[in-house]
């Protein structure tokens, strides 16, 4: 079963190596099996076409003509195997160059149009040494394999299988079931899935998982890559290699689990800056909004007791008073801008007040659309949503140069979507991810912090839209519950 394999893997060789027209025939019943691109490329035919053809418009020579001439000359040569020499003797009938090559269980007939043997059998030494090669130096286990009912058989393992499994190449053949022993349980069931998908459509399999490997008491991580291709029993054989990913897969866990770890203090560093800010927000509110009132109350008071002829007293306290009510205004805008109070209400009610405000101060129209005016989200999404927006609306305020701005807020048992669109010059995709774009990773950060996903789209003349979306964790909590 192995030597049949192998010969398979440097059939496949020797025919895309070999530069002139060249065809291999099963030499019992001179049948077409394969032919080089060479051959394909001077007859204009793929390989279903020619098998169809009579040899005689293929080769130039009856398939009785083939017969004879095999029967009557010795041509028989053995297969080349890796570790093995080849001893391909070539006779010439006509315009080609003929050699028989036996395997354990066939005859293959390799016919060759050469203008002289010696040319002929130094392309299948070039081949078989280029086989040789190839699969020495190959930094993984070159197999073969197939699967059926019964589980997994190995046609053919090459020597790498002790250094990527800790297993001779010998023994897994003989207890192929060993090779999913050693997988971990999920990672098996992927691979038979896979594997029944790549039989399925005859696509690439590719596959990666662990592998517990005995001998020295660790785990490997393994890529299985792999071309399915049906044989003449119309069973499934795939061919590929296998390679030890183990360092990279390991760097790409800890990358993954350090952007998990930024991101969770990137979710911790807004939770107290929003915390402080709320503090800070009810600090101002309520102590200089009530010291400010004591003095507003204090000069209305003056004002009432100040005798009418210190007219230039009445107008310093009625200054005072000016002064007092500006600071009024502006320790709740203060406020609100640290933390607004519309929050407490809600997401929806935030943005459709947050659009309104930016539709007085910019003078830009701004429209509101939700599909659910009931749902409030999570106080962390809601916080983050504000804050994208907010951040969104200040970038078009400064840059967009827009006519007209849309907030967008839908919501699904899946997630929440925010859409931020305008139809101003557009951003071009170098303003982001420039370095100091720092808005704008702090909105992509504040979404990844929730799980969600960010993106901002722009194209010169026809605007920007911002899209944030987040799973929707309050209707999970209500399904749950």
């Amino acid at each position: 079963m192995a030597q049949q394999s192998a010969s398979n893997i440097f059939f496949d060789v020797l025919m895309s190596g070999i530069q002139d027209e060249a065809f291999l025939l099963d030499a019992a019943s001179m049948q077409l099996i394969n032919a080089s691109q060479s051959a394909y490329q001077s007859l204009d035919e793929g390989i279903v076409t020619l098998k169809q053809q009579p040899l005689q418009s293929t080769l130039g020579v009856s398939k009785e003509a083939l017969t004879a001439f095999v029967s009557s000359h010795q041509l028989i040569s053995q297969l080349a195997l890796p570790g093995k020499t080849s001893n391909i003797r070539f006779s010439p009938l006509n315009h080609l160059n003929i050699a028989v090559i036996e395997t354990d269980n066939s005859q293959h007939l390799l016919a060759i149009k050469y203008a002289n043997q010696g040319e002929a059998s130094a392309s299948v030494d070039e081949n078989d040494t280029r086989f040789k090669v190839l699969v020495q130096n190959t930094l993984g286990l070159v197999f073969e394999f197939q699967m059926d009912k019964k589980g997994i058989s190995f046609d053919y393992l090459s020597d790498g299988c002790r250094a990527l499994l800790g297993l001779d190449a010998e023994s897994l053949k003989q207890a192929p079931e060993q090779f999913f022993d050693f997988m971990d349980k999920d990672d098996r069931m992927r691979l038979e899935a896979n594997i029944k998908a790549s039989a399925k459509r005859l696509s690439m399999l590719n596959w990666e998982g662990r592998f517990w490997i005995d001998e020295w008491q660790d785990t490997k991580w393994v890529n299985v890559r792999a071309s399915p291709r049906k044989l003449a029993n119309d069973a499934i054989q795939w061919s590929g290699i296998m390679t030890n990913i183990t360092q990279s897969k390991l760097e790409k866990i800890e990358l993954e689990q350090s952007r998990q770890r930024l991101a969770e203090l990137s979710a911790h560093l807004n939770t107290a800056k929003e915390e402080e800010r709320t503090r800070i927000s009810r600090e101002i509110h309520d102590d200089l909004g009530g010291n400010l009132t004591v003095i507003k109350i204090g000069l209305a008071s003056l004002l009432k007791h100040l005798p009418q002829d210190q007219q230039p007293l009445i107008e310093k306290t009625q200054t005072l008073k000016s002064i007092v009510d500006a600071t009024f205004e502006a320790v709740h805008r203060i406020s609100g801008d640290l933390r607004p109070n519309i929050l407490e209400l809600g997401i929806v009610a935030a943005l459709e007040w947050q659009t309104k405000e930016f539709e007085k101060q910019f003078d830009i129209p701004c429209s509101f659309v939700t599909d659910n005016h009931d749902e409030k989200g999570t106080t962390e999404q809601a916080t983050a949503l504000f804050r994208v927006c907010q951040e969104a609306m200040s970038n078009i305020a400064k840059y967009a140069q827009a006519t007209s701005v849309k907030v967008s807020l839908f919501f699904s048992p899946q997630e929440i979507r925010l859409l931020i669109a305008d139809d101003g010059v557009g951003i071009h995709p170098r303003d982001v991810i420039k370095q100091d774009a720092f808005g704008l990773r702090g909105m992509e950060e504040r979404v990844a912090a929730l799980r969600g996903k960010f993106s901002i789209e722009g194209a010169a003349g026809r605007g920007t839209n911002v899209t944030v979306v987040l799973p929707n964790v309050s209707a999970s909590i209500i399904k749950s519950g």
